[in-house]
């Protein structure tokens, strides 16, 4: 989730974004509820009770959150989505079609 104000958490975007829904009891997901205290939650709040990284982008002004690592690992599962991505001709190419075989992804950005 990428926020411009850590101190300001929309409720509706944070249950968008991640699932976690605010409710009185704390952020609710499924059957778990953490408690949250009666502040009002910030990213740092957010960070610290659901084990979601807190990145800053100072130059830029932003901060990214999330994932949530409640269950002690950054991934839930190892099950890649099904997603379709260009070759190195362009053209498209379905990883489901790999599976049952070790696949690497690299990925690279120039920032």
């Amino acid at each position: 989730m990428i926020l411009t104000d850590p101190n300001h958490i929309d409720a509706a975007e944070l249950k968008t974004r991640t699932g976690w829904d605010l409710k009185p009891q704390g952020a609710c997901k499924g059957d778990i509820c953490v408690p949250l205290g009666t502040t009002t939650p910030t990213a740092g709040l957010l960070s610290e009770r659901l084990g979601m990284p807190l990145v800053h982008d100072e130059d830029h002004g932003l901060y990214a959150l999330g994932p949530e690592t409640t269950t002690g690992r950054a991934l839930t599962t190892a099950e890649l989505p099904d997603i379709t991505l260009p070759d190195v001709d362009g053209r498209p190419f379905a990883l489901k079609s790999l599976r049952g075989t070790k696949v690497v992804i690299v990925a690279w950005a120039s920032w």
